[in-house]
């Protein structure tokens, strides 16, 4: 997927929604790889902070990003008008700690988005496909939250708040191209009795009718309501018999519900990538929202990690045993450390070694808690690839390999008897002058246990 940043650099000022305080906010054209990036400039020293998720530190009533003390708090609306708009990178300059709250909903920064025009980058950003499903839940809550292979972006939400008066809701976003049309304008929602309580405790000082729908979880007493219209000022202020505010007008029948796809949304961009798959969520919040999306960064680094492991079956046909590897390399037992080639392409060769109890370097090398040497796992990789660059030399058995240097190498597992061993070896260049230079990685099961890039320089042999 292509990245994206914007053309121009636009400007929005507003109130926080929870420190009430004026705050402005210009958002600036990025270069492709640089994410999505706030720089609070209030400060002496600007400092900038990343729209990841694993900077999120609070999520009590919105998401707040930090870096050390340093916050931006409430970013949800704006992250999800990002996603909708397909923006991967751009600067997000803000001279406080929370991002102005406008309505309510996401609508103001979609129309921002609108007037600085969207760019496409040179680079490319891969997103996060579900191969599994994933599933987060909480038992406090009840919220639940499944991520389900799909060949597109789905969400499904469903809101139920155990509420006498307001029902249960649910909506849906079938692409995320349509959510500026369709879900943008979605307002958040308070319950009359949390937002006395929120008022009391000093948050929501931004908090109005006009930001935010105000609902109740029962019928309220006359008296309450009087009460409330006195402490908020809104002496027009009454509640209908389902449950809404006299002075908050519904822009959809389920607004409730879109609002809570929109924070869903917004938190589920904090993974820095668009999403490939289907999201039902039951009763989601910014907590919840957060820490799903945790679980699928590590998901995804995991996946992307492990993206280029070879497939082993030990059922199928080699391509080379031992009596074909020995008619290429000069080593012999005890000293050649591949059993078998399972894979050879132009620029790539994959081998395999099985750990046996009865290896002679075990009755020397920690014999009473046998551990295969770090220094044989390069020798068994060059001697993998000793196998590719003797193949694209050709003339076979007429050739040697021998090691220059080996560099960034790194032992990360032990690897113990009854252990396999997958080698993969990757060209980093073309063979010049007989010198080869390659990536090695050595699996076992689903971990990488060495890797290090190795050059060696093959060399005639004398008849």
């Amino acid at each position: 997927m292509k990245r994206k940043s914007i053309k121009k650099s636009v400007r929005i000022s507003g109130i926080g929604l929870h420190t009430g305080a004026k705050v402005n906010m210009t958002l600036e054209a990025s270069e492709a790889g640089k994410g999505i990036r706030f720089v609070r400039v209030d400060l002496d020293t600007p400092v900038t902070i990343k729209a990841d998720v694993s900077l999120v530190t609070k999520t009590e009533r919105g998401t707040t990003v930090a870096k050390g003390e340093i916050e931006v708090s409430t970013i949800e609306h704006l992250m999800a008008a990002l996603a909708g708009s397909g923006i991967t990178d751009i600067e997000i300059k803000i001279d406080g700690p929370e991002v102005p709250i406008m309505d309510g909903s996401a609508l103001h920064f979609v129309q921002l988005l609108q007037e600085a025009g969207v760019e496409e980058l040179d680079g490319e950003i891969e997103p996060f496909e579900v191969k599994e499903v994933f599933t987060y839940h909480d038992e406090s809550s009840n919220t639940e939250i499944t991520l389900v292979p799909y060949d597109g972006f789905e969400l499904n939400v469903m809101i139920d708040f155990d509420s006498e008066l307001v029902a249960a809701q649910s909506a849906r976003l079938l692409d995320v191209d349509d959510f500026n049309a369709e879900v943008a304008d979605a307002r958040t929602f308070v319950f009359i009795e949390d937002l006395e309580k929120l008022f009391d405790a000093g948050l929501v000082q931004g908090g109005d009718v006009d930001n935010a729908v105000i609902i109740s979880r029962s019928r309220l007493e006359s008296g309450h309501i009087d009460k409330i219209k006195k402490k908020f000022g809104k002496e027009d202020l009454d509640i209908d018999d389902k449950g809404f505010a006299s002075l908050s007008v519904l822009r959809s029948p389920n607004e409730l519900a879109k609002h809570k796809l929109l924070d869903l949304l917004g938190d589920l961009y904090l993974l820095g990538r668009p999403i490939k798959g289907k999201v039902f969520a039951n009763r989601p919040g910014h907590k919840a929202n957060t820490l799903f999306t945790k679980q699928l960064k590590s998901e995804f680094q995991k996946a992307r990690k492990y993206k280029g492991k070879p497939n082993y079956d030990p059922n199928a046909e080699a391509l080379m045993g031992i009596a074909e590897i020995q008619n290429m390399l000069p080593h012999r037992h005890p000293f050649l450390l591949v059993d078998k080639i399972i894979e050879i392409k132009d620029d790539c060769v994959v081998g395999v070694k099985s750990i046996s109890f009865g290896e002679w370097y075990f009755r020397g090398h920690f014999p009473d808690n046998p551990v295969f040497p770090g220094v044989l796992q390069m020798e068994a990789l060059a001697q993998t690839g000793g196998i590719l660059a003797l193949t694209i030399a050709g003339d076979g058995g007429k050739w040697d390999t021998y090691f220059l240097k080996m560099d960034n190498v790194k032992f990360k597992y032990k690897v113990v008897p009854g252990d396999v061993m997958i080698m993969k070896l990757e060209l980093l260049a073309p063979i010049r002058r007989g010198i080869v230079h390659m990536k090695g990685t050595i699996y076992v099961g689903n971990k990488i246990v060495s890797e290090g890039e190795l050059t060696a320089q093959i060399v005639k042999r004398e008849e």
